[in-house]
């Protein structure tokens, strides 16, 4: 610490064929070298164009280069072998100790030169010299990669005092840009939600109202022969829909994601999940999904019990077991992929091991408590009697076509999130930060809202139309969402993202098709007990014999 280098030479090396393609290769594919010191990133500044203006970190630096010598027309490839360092501290008065505020680097593509034999107890370089004192300041003449090529990597270290606080030396890496894009994203988002909720009030206000009171004042009068609309079908509204055990499935898993969003995001708005702490959002949400099993098991197994089933231990297995199952195998398929690249990024057996057993040894034991506890409490009643024999549904017109309600359903929900879902897949996939989660949470929020009402909404008009099979359809209205968002996920992939590799591809879509499931999962529970409410509030309003 504070021990200044200069010209310090690390090491000689001649490229062999092999190694010299190797570098080409990640060359081309823009690698980037990363490092860490005392927990803070390597970054690159990059100086804006209105020179007022803090720099843009970029994580990391390039490999190497390619470019052309002047008057030639052939493209070469260039290595970065000499790094400046500078490393920043903040001295504290008291103590007189110092801490480290900023990493970063300025890579040079330098051919080193040296006098007469190389000498590795004592190198010296022409070309580099701190004797006398002779840095390097550019890439003039830059060292080529070639099969033979000597190359000699050297490295400087310069600290300089900062009177950046320790407690905020993230601040920088951390610096938004384009906080009003997200601004912009939010009002767009709330001009949906506003919109949605006119409907949704001018429907339960006004329509509901003139028919709630109408049908009641029907009764009384005797004149309840000719019954229409949403009424006529109370004999059937709560009949239990086909494939009723994997809804139920399908709701408590939903549950337990939505419960792992909520606290994840309480805990990153509070502070307690920066980018400072590598892979802590990562650890947090898995240990919450393993935690909210007990909510997945109670929820499936009220639902299950309100459809008078009996057999709770299998919904119970199914809901332990089948969400993570799908995303345990495509995630086990890539990690696969991962391991066959040799890549450093591949998940090793201790941590899969490590993950099976929360899966196995805390989550399905929740589940289970939490759907003995679910069947154990009375069943759900029902506010109106469900008929002995289904009636009729009569032909409906295309627009009530439920295909075509289903993917109309999924627009909204979509268009309230678009626009921060850009800024997600950005922080992911281009090695940016992202730790807005105020914003997130609004957006979450919106999400929420737009979810329930238009499920309403398509549910009232299919109601009126006197097609009573609601279950699978409110899940799959809202749920719809998620087939938007894996297109989107696609043309985001072919417009913004340059990944020619095979397996580079698969994991980006690997990964972007547990993200739709997930979020499938957790719109569709949404719209569900959003229209279980307010089919329940609704029939238990008017006056039925």
């Amino acid at each position: 610490m504070g021990d200044a280098k200069m010209c310090n030479v690390l090491c000689r090396k001649t490229l062999d064929s092999k190694t010299a393609k190797a570098f080409k290769e990640k060359i081309d594919d823009e690698y980037r070298v990363n490092m860490i010191l005392d927990n803070l990133p390597l970054v690159v500044p990059i100086q804006r164009l209105d020179q007022e203006s803090p720099p843009v970190y970029q994580l990391g630096y390039h490999v190497g280069l390619k470019g052309q010598y002047s008057g030639s027309k052939e493209e070469k490839y260039f290595i970065h072998n000499h790094l400046s360092f500078i490393v920043k501290y903040h001295k504290d008065p008291q103590s007189n100790s110092a801490r480290i505020v900023g990493f970063e680097v300025k890579p040079f593509s330098v051919k080193h030169a040296y006098e007469g034999k190389w000498n590795d107890e004592k190198p010296r370089l022409t070309t580099c010299d701190p004797h006398t004192r002779h840095t390097v300041v550019n890439s003039n003449t830059p060292q080529e990669v070639e099969d033979k090529a000597e190359i000699i990597f050297t490295y400087d270290v310069e600290f300089q005092d900062s009177d950046v606080k320790w407690a905020s030396r993230w601040d920088a890496y951390l610096l938004m840009t384009d906080d009003q894009i997200h601004w912009f994203s939010i009002v767009n988002s709330l001009m949906i939600v506003l919109f949605l909720s006119g409907m949704v009030a001018m429907i339960m206000l006004r329509t509901l109202y003139r028919d709630i009171s109408k049908y009641n004042e029907l009764e009384t009068q005797e004149e309840a022969q000719e019954e229409t609309g949403w009424k006529l079908v109370h004999g059937d509204v709560f009949r239990p829909p086909s494939n009723s055990d994997l809804l139920c499935v399908y709701v408590g898993t939903g549950v337990q994601f939505f419960g792992m969003i909520l606290v994840t995001m309480i805990f990153a708005i509070l502070g307690f999940l920066s980018p400072s702490n590598r892979g802590g959002l990562m650890t947090a949400m898995l240990l919450l999904w393993v935690f909210m099993g007990i909510f997945a098991g109670y929820a499936s197994t009220r639902l299950y019990k309100m459809f008078k089933g009996t057999e709770w231990k299998k919904i119970a297995l199914r809901t332990a077991v089948m969400f993570p199952g799908v995303v345990s195998a495509i995630f086990f398929v890539l990690n696969a992929l991962i391991w066959g690249q040799k890549s450093s990024g591949a998940v090793p057996f201790g941590t899969m091991f490590a993950l099976i057993f929360l899966w196995f040894g805390i989550s399905v034991p929740l589940v289970f408590v939490g759907s003995y506890i679910g069947f154990k409490k009375p069943a759900i009643e029902d506010p109106v009697k469900t008929n002995k024999i289904p009636r009729q549904i009569p032909e409906q017109a295309w627009y009530m076509n439920p295909a075509f309600s289903i993917l109309i359903g999924g627009i909204l929900p979509f268009g309230a999130v678009f626009i921060e879902l850009f800024f997600i897949l950005t922080s992911i996939w281009l090695n940016q930060f992202y730790y807005i989660f105020g914003f997130l949470f609004l957006v979450f929020a919106i999400l929420l809202v737009t979810c329930a009402e238009i499920t309403i909404v398509l549910c009232y008009f299919q109601l009126c139309s006197e097609d009573y099979l609601w279950w699978w359809r409110s899940y799959l209205t809202s749920g719809s969402s998620a087939l938007y968002l894996f297109l989107y996920a696609t043309f985001y992939f072919f417009t913004k993202l340059e990944i020619t590799k095979l397996v580079s591809g698969a994991l980006y879509f690997g990964y972007m098709l547990i993200a739709s499931y997930a979020f499938f999962v957790l719109t569709g529970t949404i719209g569900f007990y959003a229209c279980l409410w307010f089919t329940r509030l609704i029939y238990s309003s008017v006056k039925i014999d």
